[in-house]
């Protein structure tokens, strides 16, 4: 049985808010924009919102300039639901995640970043609320722009390798990276339907590798 049941696809044009709504979560993926940064490992926060978008009938993306992101919206449940892939290039993210919290009045409880660590080993996914940046420039920018803890969802890309982390994060998933990759799209969705369902996210450690 579907985690929740499918809605009819809207218009693109269609507003990113609802009156009468409960509450609205803002999942936000961090990444590069560019056909250059494509299946980067730095990009796996955009691979996971786009995933999530595309299973679950979001509307198509929508260029949101004076937010800096592109942005997509629907109701899930009692619950609206906008996500975000910042286009300010890694270095500056939190520029977005602030503008786009600040425009839908939205609470840092109700907010869940998805990023790479070059910390946590590959198969690995680290949920926690706050904490520092462990060297990523987007989670700097991020704790730079927003005041207070945000949760996050942390997909373990460590791994032995002679190139700097600057080198190996821009470089491309490698073959067993790619092969595993739609276990890991799928346990990152779980999390955040989770999220969605529970309001709030639980510290924990989830390997998906098989």
């Amino acid at each position: 049985m579907a985690l929740f049941q499918k809605k009819p696809q809207t218009s693109s044009s269609a507003p990113l808010y609802t009156l009468g709504l409960n509450k609205t979560v803002l999942i936000v993926g961090l990444g590069n924009t560019g056909k250059q940064y494509a299946q980067t490992r730095h990009n796996l926060g955009f691979m996971c919102v786009d995933a999530l978008a595309k299973n679950h009938d979001f509307p198509t993306w929508t260029a949101k300039k004076d937010l800096k992101a592109e942005l997509t919206s629907q109701n899930i449940g009692e619950v609206r639901v906008i996500l975000a892939k910042p286009t300010t290039l890694m270095n500056n993210s939190g520029e977005a995640v602030q503008a786009i919290m600040q425009f839908y009045k939205i609470p840092n409880a109700h907010v869940i970043v998805i990023h790479d660590e070059l910390d946590i080993p590959f198969g690995q996914i680290r949920t926690r609320l706050g904490g520092s940046s462990a060297g990523h420039n987007g989670i700097k920018s991020l704790l730079r722009h927003v005041e207070g803890d945000i949760n996050r969802v942390r997909i373990g890309i460590g791994a032995e390798t002679k190139l700097s982390g600057a080198d190996y994060v821009l470089q491309k998933l490698g073959k067993d990276e790619a092969d595993q990759l739609p276990n890991l799209l799928k346990e990152v969705e779980s999390i955040l339907v989770e999220f969605i369902y529970r309001g709030d996210l639980m510290a924990e450690t989830r390997n998906f590798l098989i």
